[in-house]
């Protein structure tokens, strides 16, 4: 909830300077719409006729997916020096954490932040002491971290009764009662953060792999989050509205779905430090999370040699054989090709929701889609380009993440904020993020699928017109809307104990899966912990222990 200090001058008004850019008239900017996976993934779901395979490999480990949890078990492979393997690619590179880019700015196509990795995330601490944004102490309590990544001042900022606050649980013009309550909900995660179970674990890790099974904590994942708030006598209404606005953030959905664990283990396990930083500072780049699995294919390709290790194509099939596994890919293009893979072990780095479908039978490794499969929300992340800035209601500066209180969608983040010193740059992207929440999945995903640009449009514009009007408008060049319809998994109740998960988790055979939806939800530590466990077992090693 705190801020660092500001950078004087790094957000002056620049209305002179936004004068010339604006537009005679308001022109609303006709969508750019990007559907990444949806062809390759209903090609799958409709069972698609195959190509011939043209071609045949043959690497000691194949790697499907070239998102958070593949790249990190290539990355972790050779680190150690195993460098017989391959990563199919799959529709998208980096998946969640792609970027875009145009006129020379780079913005985020999913995940733009990672907050500052705690203890028990030693795999995260590891590969960024790697890539030099640890730049001293991983093993410490508090990392010294590359400046240029934390995040910069301000940070972030709250639109309500028509000005910008500090920060994004309101504590001003409340009722008495209210703002106690706030207080207490604060005092209760403090002491969260350091809280064990029996088993002398912390209740809420972060990977949640090594949380406390102690069944008094875990009992809270069989009630939702507004369940357990009401049930504790937290009734102000800016409290819950700002809990229900955590959960669609990190989960993609409401606060009267998700677990009770899950809405605590939000705030609960995030506790890293920095020597260099304030509490509560995140990791972030101008393309968000992109900067990570770039440098995580640059370390692969640099310990291997060759950029051959990346293949173009999909797993549309796998199947395990006497020797291992045979997968067979197929390759993009307006005559499409085919390959196969035969691998001693392959690890299937994609969403289960997939993964069911490139096996001959997922159930036989103790998953079963019909009573298992978690589900996974849609989501809009859009990017405007601007030149010039539109004009700004009054309080808070312009701030790195950008939240309308009882918005419609998750506010906008500024690509160009860590770039920022003294003086703007002329052009920026606001990215809006929109959790399409307010119905279920399916309902959203068919909308989705049949709606118009313009209304594509409106609702990815929501909370940029709710702060500046329609005169925001005059400023916008372009529009790129990325529609991601299986964005990530939802941890409703019962996602703990979800016994297909955990099957899941334990195999350890030919084939071996990585992926974030083993955690039940979608953040980079839990996909690169799941990327790493796999590179464990290939290599030997066990998973580290709580």
């Amino acid at each position: 909830m705190q801020r660092r200090s500001f950078l004087l001058g790094a957000a002056i008004a620049a209305v002179a300077s936004t004068a010339g850019y604006y537009r005679s008239r308001i022109v609303e900017t006709t969508p750019h719409i990007h559907y990444p996976g949806m062809q390759a993934g209903h090609a799958l779901r409709d069972g698609a006729a195959l190509p011939v395979p043209s071609a045949s490999y043959r690497p000691d480990v194949a790697i499907l997916g070239a998102g958070v949890a593949g790249l990190s078990c290539a990355w972790k492979l050779a680190r150690e020096g195993h460098t017989n393997f391959v990563v199919v690619q799959g529709p998208e590179f980096a998946g969640n954490a792609a970027a875009g880019r145009q006129d020379e700015l780079d913005y985020p196509l999913g995940a733009h932040y990672l907050p500052l990795p705690s203890m028990a995330s030693t795999h995260v601490r590891e590969m960024l002491a790697d890539f030099g944004i640890i730049e001293r102490g991983a093993a410490e309590l508090r990392p010294y971290y590359d400046e240029s990544i934390l995040v910069h001042s301000p940070q972030e900022r709250l639109l309500r009764n028509g000005r910008w606050e500090d920060a994004l649980l309101p504590m001003t013009g409340l009722p008495d009662a209210d703002v106690a309550q706030h207080r207490r909900f604060l005092a209760l995660i403090d002491r969260l953060h350091t809280q064990t179970g029996s088993d002398g674990r912390k209740v809420f890790s972060i990977p949640i792999a090594l949380s406390s099974q102690d069944a008094a904590w875990r009992v809270l994942d069989t009630i939702t989050f507004k369940q357990w708030l009401d049930r504790e006598g937290y009734t102000s209404p800016a409290l819950h509205w700002y809990l229900n606005y955590c959960c669609r953030d990190d989960y993609g959905a409401q606060y009267d779905v998700v677990s009770a664990w899950a809405g605590l283990h939000y705030f609960a396990s995030r506790d890293g430090h920095a020597a260099n930083a304030g509490e509560g500072a995140v990791l972030t780049w101008p393309g968000g999370l992109s900067a990570l699995t770039d440098r995580m294919r640059d370390a692969i390709t640099q310990k291997l040699g060759h950029a051959r290790w990346l293949l173009a194509g999909t797993a549309v099939r796998v199947n395990e054989t006497p020797g291992g596994t045979l997968t067979t890919c197929v390759t993009p293009g307006a005559t499409p090709g085919a390959y196969t893979l035969q691998s001693r072990r392959t690890v299937c780095a994609m969403p289960l929701f997939v993964a069911q479908r490139i096996l001959p039978d997922i159930r036989a490794y103790g998953y079963d889609p019909a009573a298992h499969a978690s589900p996974h929300a849609p989501w809009l992340v859009s990017n405007f380009v601007l030149e010039g800035y539109p004009l700004e209601a009054p309080g808070e500066p312009l701030s790195w993440d950008n939240v309308v209180y009882q918005g419609q969608a998750l506010g906008y983040v500024v690509s160009t904020h860590q770039l920022l010193r003294v003086t703007r740059s002329p052009r920026t992207v606001f990215t809006a993020y929109h959790a399409l929440s307010g119905q279920t999945p399916n309902a959203a995903r068919q909308w989705l699928a049949t709606t118009r640009p313009q209304d594509l449009r409106d609702e990815a514009a929501a909370d940029l017109v709710a702060a500046y009007g329609r005169e925001f408008w005059r400023n916008a060049r372009r529009l790129d809307i990325t529609v991601r319809g299986h964005a990530m998994a939802t941890p409703r109740c019962g996602y703990l104990s979800n016994p297909g998960l955990a099957a899941l988790r334990e195999v350890d055979g030919p084939i071996l899966f990585a992926h974030a939806d083993l955690s039940g939800y979608s953040v980079f530590e839990e996909a690169s912990w799941w990327g790493v466990v796999a590179a464990g077992r290939i290599l030997g090693q066990p998973p580290p222990q709580a």
